[in-house]
Order: structure tokens, then sequence, then C-alpha cells
């Protein structure tokens, strides 16, 4: 079994951390710093970790913050060479610790703060740690982004439209995002086409958030952005309506050229094995048949409806896209997953399953879960 994610942030990483600071503040107390930042380190999980360890920088490093800044600025690697390194996986949680101390004790020092975190973003990601200057001083810190949009490194081109998204994973929610779409919008809007596969993902995954708020912008947004798109954005709108199509969203789907209601039938549905163990996994074969005169295309979800602590929750995973003639019928299959999730813990009970065709919903069996 692979190591948790959090056993990143080891007695190892914290005694090279150490090391660094140390290279170029050679005052710096090393092994009480190591003391502290180890001492509990394994009952906490990765941001736990991670803010336990800046904490500790915080009591060993200079006491006036814009000193601190300076030593951990100048213990710094240098810049990524390379919009995505393949295989880096964690090596970049290295500097959580210091996007960490510049989030929660240089509020007050505000243009040294976003320049310490535009030499972060190009190492590890400033996302989480820009968010308190959002919330704090929204119009300074969109001043530092529409001027960040332009720049050549595409990791700070990132940070304008991943710091800014409405629901961005791990990281605080924002109200004055939520309350100000159109400013999110004019934000990542310069970066719609960008050079960087990177940063294009990044505004498609902003815009998609910005859905689960504010559904109407999206679609609004994404008919606008599909005038004279090239393939890339097509590509990159496509991504950003995903979780409005699996709501079913009608303008969704009918952006993406599947919104016709479709007429079919779902026939000789087989779950195996129906009973399954948590952990385990069953496999779902289903027969789509045509009952149309004319040919029709179609997009193919099914939907799992866990058993939860309360009630059950569905979701919805992405299956395929079929064209079907008059009278024609597909064999589909899929295989459904019920591992222990971070997002997701199954629990024993019936679990409930739909076939999704072009956002209509289809009851068509369930499967028991031990």
């Amino acid at each position: 079994m692979a190591e948790p994610l959090k056993s990143f942030f080891s007695p190892a990483l914290v005694q090279r951390l150490a090391a660094d600071i140390a290279r170029v503040h050679p005052t710096f107390p090393a092994e009480e710093f190591i003391e502290d930042a180890c001492r509990g380190l394994d009952d906490l999980e990765l941001l736990g970790r991670g803010r336990h360890i800046a904490n500790a920088l915080a009591a060993h490093l200079p006491p006036a913050y814009p000193d601190a800044l300076a030593v951990l600025l100048a213990s710094l690697e240098p810049e990524r060479p390379t919009p995505e390194l393949p295989g880096s996986g964690m090596a970049s949680f290295f500097y959580l610790p210091h996007t960490m101390f510049v989030a929660e004790r240089g509020l007050e020092h505000f243009d040294l703060s976003m320049r310490a975190q535009y030499e972060l973003t190009k190492r590890f990601t400033a996302e989480f740690s820009i968010r308190p200057y959002i919330a704090k001083d929204p119009e300074r810190t969109l001043a530092y982004l529409e001027s960040w949009a332009g720049d050549p490194n595409p990791h700070v081109r990132r940070l304008v439209s991943e710091g800014t998204r409405l629901r961005l994973p791990w990281a605080q929610r924002v109200a004055w995002l939520d309350r100000n779409p159109a400013r999110v919008i004019s934000l990542i809007e310069p970066l719609r086409d960008d050079a960087s596969t990177m940063v294009r993902r990044s505004v498609a995954n902003s815009l998609n958030d910005l859905g689960k708020v504010h559904p109407d912008l999206l679609v609004q947004t994404a008919e606008r952005w599909f005038d004279g798109a090239t393939a890339e954005r097509r590509k990159l709108i496509g991504h950003a309506l995903r979780s409005a199509v699996k709501r079913g969203n009608p303008d969704a789907l009918r952006l993406i050229g599947y919104g016709e209601a479709p007429s079919v039938k779902v026939e000789a549905v087989t779950f195996t094995p129906p009973r399954v163990r948590i952990g385990g996994r069953v496999a779902m074969a289903f027969r789509l048949r045509s009952t149309s005169a004319k040919p029709q295309q179609l997009l193919v979800d099914v939907a799992v409806h866990f058993v939860k602590a309360r009630g059950t929750g569905a979701k919805v995973f992405k299956l395929r896209r079929v064209a079907l003639g008059p009278g024609e019928s597909i064999d589909l299959k899929t295989s459904i997953s019920l591992a222990v999730h971070t997002t997701r813990v199954p629990r024993p009970g019936p679990h409930a399953v739909d076939v999704i065709v072009n956002g209509k919903s289809m009851r068509v069996g369930a499967f028991e879960l031990e």
C-alpha cells in the first residue's frame, strides 16, 4: 500500500528545511527548530503538518516578519524550469509551510507578502496563501493579479485563475469572490487561450467552480466564449461545463451538442457481483437501444446513489458519447469502485443505480454493499 500523502512531511524533510535556512542564515537555531517541528508531527494530517512546521519556523526565525521573510526567500531553490514537471509528485509541497507562514503572519505587510507569494508560486503554488489577502483587501490583491495575468511565467499566470476559484479544494471560502463573479471572469478571460495547458486547465476549473454558485453566469460565459473559439478553447469550455453536464443542466448539454431529449431504452442490466464487500468493485453492463426514427447523439453517464450517514448521495461517473441510428443498440459496461476514499466512505446497504442519457435519468437497478 502506498504511503499516505501526509508522510511527505517527515523528520527528514524538517532536517532538509533546517539546512536550507542555516545555509543563508548561520545563526538559525537548527537543532531547536528540528526538535519543535518534529514534536507531535506524526499525529497530524497533511495540512496540519504544514501548519505545524510553519509555526516552528515562526518561533525560530527572526522575530520581525520582514526579516524572517527575507531569510525564507533567500533559502528558496531556483524556479521550476518548465511549466509542468512529469513525475515530480509531491516535491513542490516542500514549500507549503513557507506559504502558510505568509498567509498567517504577513497580512500587515501587504506588498512585501504579495512579492513573496510571487516568488513562492514559481516553486509551489500560492493559491492557498493568496486567499486571506483577497478576503482582507480584494481590490489591492486583484490589482496584483491583473498584472500577473500577463507574466511570462506560467505558474504566476496560473495563480491568477487558481487562487480566485470560488470552490478551491482545501482552501478557505472567500465570500467576496462569491459576491463578485464578474470580477473573477474578467481576471480569467485573458487566460482562456493561454499557451500553457496548465493555465488553460486552471481556467476551466475556475469556470466550473463558478457554475456551482452562479449556474446561469457559467452558461452565459461559455456561450460567449464559444464565439470564434479555437479547438483548444472549445476543449477548455467542455471541461468547464463538466459539473453542469453531470447535474443535467439542459443549457450546458445544449452547448456541447447533447441538448436533444433522448428516445432510448435501457435493457439487459447486470451487476456482477450483485452483493459486494466494501473495498471491492462491481461490474455493470447494459444495452442502450434507440427507439427513435432518426439518428441520435447521446451522452451516457451512470449515477450511483451511495449510502451516507443520513440518506443517500448520487455520484455521477462519466461513461461514453455514442451515436445511434434508428433502432440501433450498443452494449456498454463500466466498473464501480467501492474503495474507501478521502472524499467518500462507502457504507453498507442497497445502492441504486441510474443510467443518464442527455441529462435524462433512468433508474435501472441496484447492488448491495456489505
